[in-house]
């Protein structure tokens, strides 16, 4: 038995999607996040729809991935109901927009606290009992940013550590047979809570002039699930320490220019 898949920020958007598109795959799912808003965004609330539409077969729990007894919890609920854990999906995160001069201390800390301690705390705990099953996966969900864009200073510098740590897990336990590559979501027009929350909640206003994709459309969730669902799977069986960029070129320098008028 493969074991189960754990993904975190599961509860609306990018997360909620990866969790529906691999238990449709045949993963068994431990999604969780939180119920209540987070800084910055507009989701809320989603567990219980997405244990709804996972069904029985699936778990779904409220935990914080910046505490270690929730991640710990967790990780414990996952070997206890499926005994193995095959894969990590980090993707929880918190998106404030602002400069360093308009970003407070304490929200700094917490942006830092979700988005890049949360997958060290989720790699730290999982990773020994992978061990101890012959291996698995991880694949965290980065951002352009992690290259640095205007007025996200401190989601750019959490997105660049996530960037870095993945590639030190995918060295540090690369012969314990445990890939660990990065998807990056690119192309504009993602609809999560994170990006309405960044334009007041008017979704008018999301995704204007972006370039989209090579498919001549924005990006989605879905897209973003299948590029994960295939860095899980078998036929990613010798790929780690890599970059997916699920969008336009988000993770080389980019952005594409918009589309000619």
């Amino acid at each position: 038995m493969r074991g189960c898949a754990i993904v975190s920020g599961a509860s609306w958007g990018i997360g909620r999607a990866i969790a529906l598109h691999l238990a449709g795959a045949g993963w068994p799912v431990l999604a969780f996040g939180l119920a209540d808003r987070q800084v910055s965004s507009l989701a809320e609330g989603g567990l219980t729809e997405l244990s709804a539409a996972l069904g029985l077969d699936h778990e779904v729990m409220e935990a914080d991935v910046s505490e270690p007894a929730a991640v710990a919890a967790v990780v414990a609920c996952a070997l206890a109901r499926f005994e193995r854990i095959g894969a990590v999906v980090n993707n929880a995160a918190i998106g404030p927009l602002g400069t360093v001069l308009d970003t407070p201390p304490e929200l700094f800390d917490r942006i830092l606290a979700v988005n890049l301690r949360g997958p060290y705390l989720m790699a730290r705990a999982a990773i020994p009992p992978m061990i101890a099953s012959g291996g698995g996966a991880i694949v965290n969900i980065g951002s352009g940013a992690g290259w640095g864009k205007p007025n996200m200073a401190a989601y750019a510098a959490s997105k660049g550590g996530l960037h870095t740590l993945s590639q030190a897990l995918a060295y540090d336990h690369f012969h314990d047979r445990i890939r660990v590559n990065t998807v990056i979501p690119g192309g504009g027009g993602i609809v999560s809570g994170m990006s309405l929350g960044r334009v007041g909640g008017d979704a008018t206003r999301f995704g204007r002039n972006a370039p989209g994709t090579a498919a001549g459309r924005p990006a989605t969730g879905e897209d973003v699930a299948a590029a994960v669902a295939f860095l899980l799977s078998p036929a990613a069986a010798t790929i780690s320490g890599t970059v997916l960029d699920v969008g336009c070129f988000a993770g080389q320098g980019g952005p594409v220019p918009g589309v000619p008028v």
